[in-house]
């Protein structure tokens, strides 16, 4: 089992940034692969990015390259989602995801084995 603790969410204002963190617990975090995803209201869960194993990888749709970034501490057993140049279209509930096989990372939500409950952040104009 994993469990999965996201913080950092809030409100914030267009153009500004806010780092989100996903704590894992119940597994060796280094064996498997971390995804964030988001949903809005009334739209389905989005792929933002993911980060390897090592976090020698990273992958990101291309709604937030270039203004997210994605890091681990495998020492601290977190994951990190950094963003920057927010805009009130990022106003999501965002999600952690721990993904147990070995291979690249994954962009889909079926992909993955185990979720955070979320951390709303909202963006104003």
């Amino acid at each position: 089992q994993v469990q999965l603790v996201e913080s950092g969410g809030g409100l914030v204002q267009a153009g500004g940034s806010l780092r989100l963190s996903c704590a894992a617990s119940g597994r060796t975090f280094s064996v498997y692969a971390m995804g964030w995803f988001r949903q809005a209201p009334g739209k389905e869960r989005e792929f933002i990015g993911g980060i390897s194993r090592s976090g020698g990888s990273t992958y990101y749709a291309d709604a937030v390259k270039g203004r997210f970034t994605i890091s681990r501490d495998n020492a601290k057993n977190t994951v990190y989602l950094q963003m920057n140049s927010l805009k009130p279209d990022d106003t999501a509930v965002y999600y952690c995801a721990a993904d147990l096989r070995v291979h690249p990372i994954q962009t889909t939500y079926s992909a993955y084995d185990y979720w955070g409950q979320g951390t709303q952040v909202t963006v104003s104009s």
